[in-house]
Parts: structure tokens; C-alpha cells; sequence
């Protein structure tokens, strides 16, 4: 998790329960499960997306345009402590490839520099060159908090290719209120409980040995943004709630 800056193209895939089992014996056989999954189990992830008053930034990302980024602060830990580490990332797609960017900074440090774009000290250089990055972006986007998703992953490494890696997140969840890294992982299910988001990520191309493997499980490319996904639900609550009201 000390990565800092990498590029990658991303496939995404939505698997049944049995898809998920099916597929599990394959990876342990050609890649090893992340550090951090400890003893086989899963660890939890933690963001709050910034967005504009009329959701400009997601609105657009789910147009498929060319050229898109998006605003994070992730944690990898609930309740937080403000001296507690966090990573403020910068996502951006051009093209398919997917280039983030991420500065390490602990909590308080981070939300100073968002609410007052006070920077703190550091003297790593390319942590403040993300910096330097997200304070431009801060200046032509008036952003604020706007969606907390937070969920669990199993991931997993190319035991020959660190650069390849598989992951599985479920029990994907999303609120618009309290967006607070010290709440906690709470809200509506996003993905269906039985189901889980695989994400390939890699710089080249798939494997032939995990091409087979999906072919046969009958595991197709799909497109699943969970920030996107999340719009679209509170979009079509927010009509039916209108709806309701007047029919009221």
C-alpha cells in the first residue's frame, strides 16, 4: 500500500458465488494472495469521493469520455484516529489506462489540506508532487465530500509479475451523509450480497491461463464503476421519491 504512482489498464467482471469458488483454486495455483490478506482472509477499504454541488465529476465519468479523473480519500482502517495514516489519490483514465496518483499523509493532515489547502511539511518529493497535482485540480474544481463506499477485498498477486494482480471486492457499501472516515463502513448495498466485482489490473494482456479459466466459468467483461453505480441508485431514488411526493 506504499505505492505512490502506477499506471494500468483495468478489466472488470461481476461472479456468482460459484463463479467465485471456481475460480479461487486457479489463482492460488499462479499468483499469491496480497500481504495484507492476512491467514486467507479479507481487508477492508475505506473512501470518500469528491464531487461538485451537481455531481458534474461523476455525471461525466459515466459518459465514457475519453479523458476522466476523480478525487479520493481512501483508509484502509475504521474509526481512524486523526495521526492515523491515509492516502488522498488522484484517479485519472485516458484512454483505458488507468493512472493514479497518491499522497500519504495522516488524517488531520489531509483534511487541512482539503478544507484550507494548508500543505503540510513533507519532505518526500514525489508525495509532494502528488500534492502539487491535486492542490491544481482543487483549484479548477470546487469539489467537497459527496459519496462514502467503503467494502471488503480479497486480492491477489502474479507470483512471477508483481505488476498483475486480481482482485474481489464485495459487501460494497455507499451513504451520502456522515462522510467521515471515523464513521465507519455503513450504508445500502451497491452489489448484490452474493456477488462479487473482479478486477483485473495489469500492464499488458490477460494471461492465457486466466483467458481459459473465465471462458470456461463463463465470466464476461462488463463495465462497473462503484462510484457510478452509486449515482445511478440515488438518481433513480431521488425520481421516485419526486414522484412520490406529488402523487402525495
Amino acid at each position: 500500500m506504499a505505492i505512490k504512482a502506477f499506471q494500468r489498464f483495468e478489466k472488470k467482471f461481476i461472479l456468482n458465488e460459484y463463479q467465485y469458488k471456481s475460480l479461487l483454486p486457479i489463482l492460488y495455483e499462479y499468483m499469491d494472495p496480497d500481504k495484507y490478506c492476512k491467514n486467507g482472509e479479507n481487508y477492508n477499504i475505506y473512501s470518500i469521493y469528491y464531487d461538485t454541488e451537481d455531481n458534474h465529476v461523476i455525471r461525466h465519468s459515466i459518459n465514457k469520455p475519453y479523458y476522466k479523473e476523480k478525487l479520493r480519500l481512501r483508509s484502509y482502517k475504521a474509526p481512524i484516529g486523526e495521526n492515523d495514516k491515509v492516502f488522498l489519490e488522484l484517479k485519472k483514465k485516458i484512454n483505458g489506462i488507468v493512472n493514479k496518483r497518491r499522497a500519504t499523509l495522516t488524517l488531520k493532515e489531509a483534511e487541512r489540506f482539503l478544507e484550507f489547502r494548508e500543505r503540510p511539511k513533507s519532505i518526500d518529493y514525489l508525495n509532494n508532487q502528488v500534492l502539487n497535482e491535486i492542490e491544481y485540480y482543487l483549484g479548477n474544481n470546487t469539489v467537497s465530500p459527496k459519496v462514502y463506499i467503503s467494502y471488503s477485498r480479497n486480492a491477489f498477486f502474479g507470483k512471477n509479475d508483481n505488476d498483475f494482480r486480481v482482485t474481489f471486492d464485495s459487501n460494497i457499501l455507499s451513504r451520502r451523509d456522515n462522510l467521515s472516515l471515523k464513521s465507519g463502513g455503513y450504508g445500502d448495498n451497491i452489489l448484490s450480497s452474493k456477488n462479487y466485482l473482479m478486477e483485473v489490473k495489469i500492464l499488458g494482456a490477460v494471461p492465457l491461463w486466466l483467458s481459459k479459466a473465465l471462458s470456461e466459468l463463463e465470466i464476461y467483461n462488463t463495465h462497473f464503476s462503484k462510484y457510478g453505480n452509486e449515482y445511478m441508485s440515488y438518481c433513480l431514488n431521488k425520481t421516485y421519491d419526486i414522484r412520490r411526493q406529488n402523487i402525495c
